[in-house]
């Protein structure tokens, strides 16, 4: 069809519901041929009864995967067909049974032929095709059940933002969008500290004089995101990793996790060994971040910060380490 050609892929929902109606069609019209007195939606409850002598609706609806709602709805309209009937379970008095009547059991031998004939009519449209559909649901359902459609697009809607994303070295024209977005975040979960104030108040001279560097992200040629890296001189790490923080109007584009690459990468071109990062636990995607970056937990490094209650590190040499 012209109009999928135009939408391409991003029409998938529309186009099978087109073909899930098509088909819908015709097995009312296949069910009336061979005058099977069933409803289509009614088939996946049918089938089921008519494999087994008597079943709960909470069976059922987990047998063929729909809700137990729906499931009572398609009960209520058979039992009105009297296609099926509803007993009480002999155990336990508390549970109703479902079983096919005398009419349904009529039909479920009615319906043999019926189900031989779609199955090759199947086949037969199957052998003209060159993708197996069947198989092809199997792997898309399989897919789908491991990860959503949701989350395959919100991946992909990072990939190419992150395109948009450029990490470059510090300039004296950031220090403003550098101090700034420390301090949202800070202000936003905790108090502004002593050591926040010397880091933020004058970048240069706390710490890139001091040996360290800054790290800007730009999207789209705007600051919204920053790092450093700040010399430690305590005989075992080289670098802490600090002062991530990223706009809220600018997260959801893996823009932390470049600006760490980046950022680690320096370290190690700068001879670094072992890199230190302090932080909080309420910080669940920071945490999530640093871990997927490589930095692990440790404890009893002193901190000047009240709010620091994780410390982590992460070992980019351990040749080096191991000294």
């Amino acid at each position: 069809m012209e109009f999928f050609n135009k939408t391409g892929k991003m029409a998938i929902g529309s186009r099978l519901r087109m073909l899930t109606d098509k088909i819908t069609e015709d097995a009312a019209a296949i069910y009336k041929l061979y005058d099977v007195e069933l409803k289509t939606k009614w088939f996946p409850v049918f089938f089921v009864l008519s494999n087994n002598e008597r079943l709960t609706v909470t069976t059922i609806a987990k047998e063929i995967g729909h809700s137990h709602p729906s499931v009572s709805k398609i009960i209520r309209e058979m039992s009105a067909c009297d296609i099926i009937n509803e007993c009480k379970d002999e155990a336990d008095g508390r549970l109703n049974l479902i079983q096919l009547s005398p009419k349904g059991q009529e039909i479920a031998k009615k319906l043999v032929d019926q189900l031989s004939d779609v199955g090759a009519a199947i086949d037969s449209i199957s052998k003209q095709t060159t993708h197996d559909l069947w198989k092809a649901i199997e792997e898309w359902e399989y897919l789908l059940n491991q990860k959503s459609l949701l989350k395959y697009v919100e991946e992909e809607r990072k990939k190419r933002e992150s395109t948009y994303v450029e990490v470059v070295p510090y300039t004296s024209d950031y220090q403003d969008t550098f101090k700034a977005l420390n301090e949202e975040w800070i202000s936003r979960y905790f108090e502004m500290e002593d050591a926040d104030h010397k880091a933020l108040d004058n970048p240069q001279a706390s710490i890139i004089d001091n040996g360290g560097c800054i790290f800007v992200a730009l999207y789209k040629n705007i600051p919204v995101g920053v790092c450093a890296l700040l010399k430690m001189d305590d005989g075992y790490y080289d670098y802490e990793f600090a002062k991530m923080a990223v706009s809220p109007k600018a997260q959801g584009k893996n823009i932390g996790f470049q600006l760490g690459q980046v950022a680690l990468k320096k370290a190690l071109e700068l001879g670094a060994s072992r890199i230190y990062l302090e932080s909080n636990t309420v910080l669940k995607p920071a945490i999530n971040l640093y871990q997927k970056l490589g930095f692990k937990k440790v404890i009893g490094h002193a901190t000047p910060y009240k709010r620091c209650n994780i410390q982590m590190e992460l070992i980019l040499n351990k040749e080096v380490a191991k000294e």
